[in-house]
């Protein structure tokens, strides 16, 4: 057995790839448009992976955008993604800056949590050990849920 990829449903495909590509820094490794059932699917990897992810040996993450209109409600309860990053702090700056809520802030220098546009909790988990505690993260509070 050997995981694939996970299928998220999103509403609107532009606001999700500004999210997972340009804020968060996947890659899309490849897009196919189903116009006989209307919908686009679009298969994202870490940069690390989109190599091999393109050959199928690497986990992905696949957007779902169906093109009639439909509302996806509890994005919550599909759980979260994870992502092991090598500076949890520049990350969340990063995210920050551009306009991202940072549901669980990296209070220990090891975990963080934001959500997509979609609702979908992300996880966000320091590489190697845990950084130093640092401001302004370490007296951030949570927001909303994660």
């Amino acid at each position: 057995m050997k995981y694939l990829h996970t299928m998220v449903r999103v509403k609107d495909l532009d606001a999700s790839l500004n999210f997972y590509c340009n804020k968060l820094g996947l890659v899309e490794v490849s897009r196919k448009e189903v116009e006989a059932g209307r919908f686009t699917l679009v298969f994202l990897a870490a940069p690390g992976d989109a190599d091999r992810a393109r050959e199928h040996s690497a986990p992905m993450v696949e957007l779902t955008y169906n093109w009639d209109t439909e509302d996806y409600n509890g994005g919550r309860n599909f759980g979260h993604l994870a992502y092991r990053v090598d500076d949890i702090y520049a990350l969340c700056k990063r995210l920050k800056d551009a306009g991202v809520v940072i549901n669980r802030p990296p209070r220990d220098g090891r975990m963080a949590f934001v959500r997509s546009p979609d609702g979908i909790s992300i996880e966000l988990l320091q590489a190697g050990d845990a950084l130093a505690p640092a401001e302004p993260w370490a007296s951030m509070e949570n927001v909303g849920s994660w």
